[in-house]
């Protein structure tokens, strides 16, 4: 059956914007050599579960010449028990600002919607990582030792809120499929009894392993303690000691007492000492505390790596070698040519993960940034959607350098309780060095995900018109790896006069000559709810492009106390490359890579009628002057196993 979308404007603000062209296009038949693969289905059953809704394209959206308009219905909620719970007013209460941590509560007030035990259910991941239940939000002390990847993270063993935050434990062969883990520590101490907060693992080189966190005293002060496995024999290192002479460190002169958090792992110089780095701040400028330590009990201030006025609090801080002259990863104390040193700063004025590439000074133990314009907190982003406290290790085993990061919620308290659970870690990513640019680094899925792929299919050379849409006929789009490359019309890149207009991710449904375009998922038939991921290809006067890449959550759900923000960021796109974007699809989470992983885009969707097999993907290009070829390949993938390990 045809189906079309001719040219609209989705602003519902602004007068319908009519092109020369009307583009009716069929939907599109895949190619026939790459429809379809089967592959056995090993263990548990393939959740093919729906998908997230289409983004921004906000306003009149013409399906075969009808308007659709959002509907305004509701539905029964799972009891009435919940259905009291989800028409009571939204009351947003502070989480972590007594305690001296981040605010943890980002929530919108109003009514909760009335969600049903489907849609509930159908939030849940099938192949992130999250535990079985209860709050997660940051990932800790993350090592590869005697075979298993271990993986730990803040968590709450009480509630799906946070609070009486503990280290929740996980192992995997692979890091898709996880074993749960006992807790490895709890805040049992007078110098962690307010919480076990974040840390970093160290493995020495006669194999022992130093794990310095932070830890929330009595008194609400911040403090570095020191804990160690009790048997190295053990590769589920499932005992862990903390040292009966913690604190290690405590807040110099002139540090807050709750400015004082967040170690990361050690490295050791040339001198045969080893160091770490703590996050800080003085006034309203970030700082990174450099201490150096022989054997992880007795520190020394060095000074200040790095700082940047007016960033706020730096905590959950990383600092790392990247090769410039190939593609592995570098152990955390590597130093000398051929590479340059990634600092990164959680930002926790703005709930931003910002890094810069610069110059490791052994002597002075100062880092300096390539580009002062592009310092930390101030250019780039690890990623620009909902995405932070994000924490890397080496892989000694396949030698690459790992990242992980917390992807929290965006609907209500509320919903969290009635669902039982707050939080997700993103999918680990390799980072690496971009050659191409020397400003970034790229982020990319660890291969093992490729495992989950099953059935794909593939289409070719597909002409988007200007303001039309496809359907691209997946019949459930809820466990999606989605591949897809696009080809502007040089003539109208050529032709097409700048206004120095900058999108910069504003919207979707803003029509401008070269785009947006890209692809819609969680998208329901009717496209009343949607996630547009797109690019958009801005021009100025002097002819000069400026790239971006984006994902609007605007339309992708009826619930109105979920966030609806739109997320993204400048894409270098260099002379000769297409542009290019990978996205994975699970269920209510969204990670998009664009230009093999140099910008990156999480979101939180929570749809209400894009679910199950209503979940569809589609393409789109709503610019208004440019035509759009596009090539995409999308995967369905099966679920990951997690589960608690069988003792």
């Amino acid at each position: 059956m045809a189906f079309h979308s001719p040219p609209t404007d989705l602003e519902t603000t602004q007068p319908l914007l009519h092109t020369a062209h009307n583009p009716t296009q069929a939907r599109p038949e895949p190619e026939p050599n790459s429809s379809t693969h089967h592959k056995p289905i090993k263990g548990a059953v393939v959740i093919s579960v729906s998908c997230m809704v289409i983004l921004t394209l906000m306003g009149i959206i013409f399906n075969d010449g009808k308007t659709i308009s959002l509907s305004t219905e509701t539905t029964r909620a799972p009891s009435q028990e919940a259905a009291d719970m989800a028409a009571a007013e939204v009351v947003v209460v502070s989480r972590g600002i007594k305690e001296g941590v981040s605010e943890k509560v980002f929530r919108l007030e109003g009514v909760s919607f009335p969600w049903t035990n489907e849609m509930l259910r159908w939030q849940r991941s099938g192949f992130h990582f999250q535990p079985e239940k209860n709050w997660m939000n940051d990932p800790n002390g993350p090592l590869y030792y005697n075979g298993y990847y271990h993986l730990f993270y803040q968590y709450n063993p009480d509630s799906a809120v946070w609070g009486n935050i503990t280290w929740g434990h996980a192992i995997s062969t692979d890091m898709i499929h996880w074993k749960y883990l006992p807790l490895s520590m709890v805040p049992d101490q007078w110098y962690d009894i307010n919480g076990v907060w974040t840390g970093s693992a160290t493995i020495l080189p006669d194999g022992n392993i130093m794990m310095v966190y932070t830890g929330d005293t009595d008194k609400f002060v911040q403090v570095q303690n020191l804990a160690y496995p009790a048997n190295l024999s053990d590769p589920l290192l499932l005992e862990w000691v903390k040292y009966s002479g913690n604190p290690v460190l405590t807040p110099p002169e002139g540090i807050g007492a709750k400015d004082f958090r967040d170690p990361t792992t050690a490295w050791v110089g040339p001198d045969g000492m080893w160091r770490i780095v703590i996050g800080s701040k003085k006034g309203k400028t970030g700082i990174t505390l450099v201490y150096k330590t022989k054997d992880f009990k007795s520190y020394e201030l060095e000074g200040n790596l790095h700082g940047v006025p007016d960033t706020g609090m730096w905590e959950c801080v990383d600092f790392y070698p990247v090769s410039t002259t190939g593609h592995n990863g570098l152990d955390t104390s590597a130093y000398g040519p051929g590479m340059k040193h990634l600092l990164k700063a959680s930002l926790d004025d703005t709930r931003e993960d910002v890094y810069a590439l610069g110059t490791y000074d052994v002597e002075t133990q100062t880092w300096t940034p390539d580009n002062p314009e592009m310092d930390v907190g101030i250019g780039l982003r690890l990623d620009y959607g909902k995405f932070y406290a994000s924490k890397t290790f080496f892989d000694q085993k396949k030698q690459r350098r790992i990242l992980w990061g917390w992807v929290g919620e965006s609907d209500t308290e509320a919903d969290d309780l009635l669902k039982g659970w707050s939080s997700l870690q993103s999918i680990p990513r390799v980072v690496t060095y971009d050659a191409k640019t020397g400003t970034n680094v790229l982020q990319w899925p660890v291969k093992e995900l490729d495992s989950l792929r099953t059935d794909s299919t593939k289409y070719g050379n597909l002409v988007l018109q200007p303001g039309s849409t496809i359907n691209l006929n997946i019949t459930s789009g809820a466990q999606l790896d989605v591949s897809a490359e696009f080809v502007v019309d040089q003539e109208a890149l050529k032709s097409t006069v700048g206004d120095d207009v900058i999108n910069n991710c504003s919207s979707a449904a803003v029509r401008q000559a070269l785009g947006p375009f890209g692809l819609l998922v969680l998208a329901d038939e009717s496209l009343s709810e949607f996630t547009p991921v797109y690019f958009y290809i801005a021009k100025a006067s002097d002819g000069s492009v400026k790239n971006w890449f984006c994902t609007d959550q605007s339309r992708s759900s009826k619930a109105s106390t979920v966030d609806k923000k739109i997320y993204g960021g400048p894409v270098p796109v260099l002379e000769g490359e297409k542009y290019r974007m990978r996205l994975l699809v699970d269920h209510s989470i969204v990670e998009a890579f664009g230009q093999g992983g140099r910008t990156c885009v999480t979101s939180r969707i929570y749809p209400t009628k894009a679910i199950n097999r209503e979940a569809k993907v589609f393409l789109f290009n709503n610019a208004t002057d440019s035509s759009v070829t596009a090539s995409v390949k999308i995967w369905k993938l099966d679920s990951a196993h997690l589960g608690p390990y069988r003792f």
